[in-house]
């Protein structure tokens, strides 16, 4: 009797990251974030702002399903007037754990610095702190909740100088 060959772990597909309109991104915000209300729940007044950035993720070279999303912005800090801040994460629960995540904090990071900021922040849900830890990123001051939306904590995290 042969023996199988062990099986393979899938490789996982490359995730490819674009700036687009928010139009593109809005579906995947409002069903990840504000689950059961209207998609003009998950607009943000920063959405408009010029120099607003909006990344997408997808499944490859040729993917077109936004599986991931993130909105970047100038904002700053308490002692860093560079700071840019990011909002708006989501990933489709599909992909969760596959990187999509963090390739959209790797795009959202290289655009700030590239921008000149020396740190990103957010206000992050508080059951996503792991994840940002996990990138990086520190908790700045108490809990808090946002009303509509649960408890939150703002993620900071320092940019590399530029080269």
């Amino acid at each position: 009797m042969s023996a199988e060959p062990p099986a393979r772990t899938p490789a996982r597909t490359p995730v490819r990251t674009a700036a687009v309109p928010v139009s593109a991104i809005l579906a995947l915000r409002a069903e990840v974030l504000r689950p059961g209300l209207p998609v003009a729940s998950a607009e943000f007044a920063e959405d408009a702002r010029p120099g607003t950035v909006h990344l997408a993720a997808y499944a490859g070279e040729k993917g077109t399903e936004v599986l991931g999303c993130i909105t970047l912005f100038a904002d700053p800090l308490p002692g860093d007037g560079t700071a840019h801040r990011f909002r708006g994460m989501a990933t489709a629960p599909a992909v969760r754990g596959r990187g999509y995540g963090a390739a959209l904090l790797a795009a959202a990071e290289a655009e700030a610095a590239a921008r000149g900021a020396r740190t990103l922040w957010c206000n992050g849900r508080t059951g996503a702190r792991g994840f940002y830890e996990r990138h990086g990123y520190t908790v700045l001051g108490e809990e808090f909740v946002i009303e509509g939306v649960g408890p939150h904590y703002v993620f900071t995290r320092r940019l590399p100088p530029r080269a």
